[in-house]
């Protein structure tokens, strides 16, 4: 293994494909009250986090130290790899990705942090398209690239409940300027240039629902791509979209599904409960 791509858990891919294309993933954590968990099935997981939201327990985040991720690079150093692609959500949403470039200095062998400057499963798309790359016999500035063109070419869009918990984050971004304190809105947001942006403000859930269905769409257009559907504590309107786009995608899909499930631990601490999101990422 010659090159090996490293990322963080909230790339939410499966521990049965992370294993399968060789990917290394290391956990975010979690802080409910005093207690610490990774992020994952043994640790932190989206019911704990929304349960603990839904009786506003102190809920927090917290990113590998550089220390975290220089032994897993060295790790992989010892078990034979030459270079490490480490691939990671928004830097101006966390600092895991500074945390990468702080080990990156230290590591024994060549290592390429990325920025997707995405987060969740658009993440984790990229993390993909390197693999590809890789599996097709490319180096890893080749992967890299590929990671940074498919996350820039993704489209993460997302409905909340309340803005309440991504103000509480601090991580309303863009969006607290033109939403300002109207909390009572469904808002429909998107990542744009690796921050939490507003998109629209629409009144009711189930109109945000049926644009953001619209809103896939369009992103999808003509092109070949992969879609899913994540949800905080709501999966039956999320399985009811996921259903409706994977009859509007049926030409975009290739006859792959549209995979719906939970949203990580992580990022659903900072949206909260009732948050549906969409992402549709182009296959280059």
């Amino acid at each position: 293994m010659p090159v090996v791509i490293v990322t963080d858990s909230t790339a939410s891919l499966p521990p049965e494909v992370a294993a399968e294309r060789g990917v290394l993933v290391v956990p975010l954590q979690v802080v409910i009250g005093a207690t610490v968990y990774d992020e994952g099935a043994d640790g932190a997981t989206p019911e704990l986090v929304a349960a603990a939201l839904k009786e506003w327990k102190p809920v927090s985040t917290s990113r590998p130290g550089p220390a975290a991720l220089l032994e897993v690079y060295e790790q992989a150093a010892r078990d034979g790899a030459t270079e490490i692609v480490s691939i990671h959500l928004s830097g101006q949403m966390s600092g895991t990705f500074e945390s990468a470039q702080l080990a990156a200095r230290d590591a024994s062998i060549r290592v390429l942090p990325v920025d997707t400057r995405q987060v969740g499963v658009a993440t984790g798309y990229a993390v993909l398209a390197a693999a590809d790359v890789l599996d097709a016999g490319g180096d890893a500035a080749a992967a890299a690239a590929a990671a940074r063109a498919r996350a820039a070419a993704s489209a993460s869009l997302f409905y909340v409940d309340t803005l309440e918990y991504l103000r509480r984050g601090g991580r309303i971004g863009k969006a607290a300027a033109l939403l300002g304190g109207a909390l009572s809105v469904k808002p429909l947001l998107q990542i744009e240039d690796g921050v939490v942006a507003s998109l629209e403000r629409v009144r009711t859930s189930a109109r945000a629902l049926a644009r953001l269905e619209e809103l896939a769409v369009q992103a999808a257009g003509e092109a070949a791509v992969d879609a899913c559907v994540a949800h905080l504590a709501n999966p039956e309107r999320a399985g009811q979209l996921a259903e409706r786009l994977a009859r509007r995608l049926e030409g975009n899909l290739d006859g792959r599904e549209v995979w719906c499930g939970e949203l990580g631990a992580v990022l659903g601490a900072h949206v909260g409960p009732g948050m549906i999101a969409v992402c549709v990422a182009p296959r280059l």
